[in-house]
């Protein structure tokens, strides 16, 4: 019975890991963006990643998603992997708000009718920013210990800030 349960579960996983598809796609300013998506659906997910963290470190993340009828979409910022773009050597300047915006047009072009973004650190503050440029891109953000760039006054959509300590 026991081999029965681990057999299920490796082949329950290499089904979802089978689910992960690899994208890539540009950005207004001439960027390409490297990506991994879950899923499928009309509820769609931008997971943005923090400075120290890559699209892989939200596997985990991502699969749940996935299995609860998300379409998900982790990506690389400029810089990081094989994403690159304009002005993506000075880390304080680049436009990082420009490689969510991208990702967000990448799940909508894909069937999402709605797109929340889940950003970490400096990808929380890139999704704010890009929330602010580009009003009534993004549905929902989720600040994971973050806050945009510019003033968080003028953010449309809803938004959750999480900090947290030790």
């Amino acid at each position: 019975m026991r081999i029965l349960r681990v057999l299920f579960a490796v082949v329950a996983l290499s089904a979802v890991a089978a689910a992960q598809q690899a994208a890539t796609f540009p950005t207004e300013d001439g960027g390409l963006i490297s990506a991994n998506l879950y899923g499928k659906g009309a509820r769609g997910v931008v997971l943005a990643h923090g400075g120290r963290f890559t699209k892989e470190s939200w596997s985990d993340q991502a699969q749940a998603l996935a299995a609860h009828g998300f379409h998900v979409l982790a990506f690389d910022f400029r810089g990081f992997g094989s994403s690159h773009g304009p002005d993506q050597a000075d880390f304080d300047t680049a436009p990082f708000q420009k490689d969510v915006l991208a990702a967000v047009r990448y799940l909508k072009a894909k069937g999402a009718a709605t797109v929340s973004v889940v950003g970490g650190s400096f990808g929380g503050g890139a999704a704010g920013d890009a929330a602010i440029e580009w009003p009534g891109e993004i549905d929902r953000i989720v600040f994971l210990g973050a806050a945009p760039n510019l003033s968080a006054d003028k953010l449309k959509c809803r938004s959750l800030f999480y900090c947290g300590s030790g």
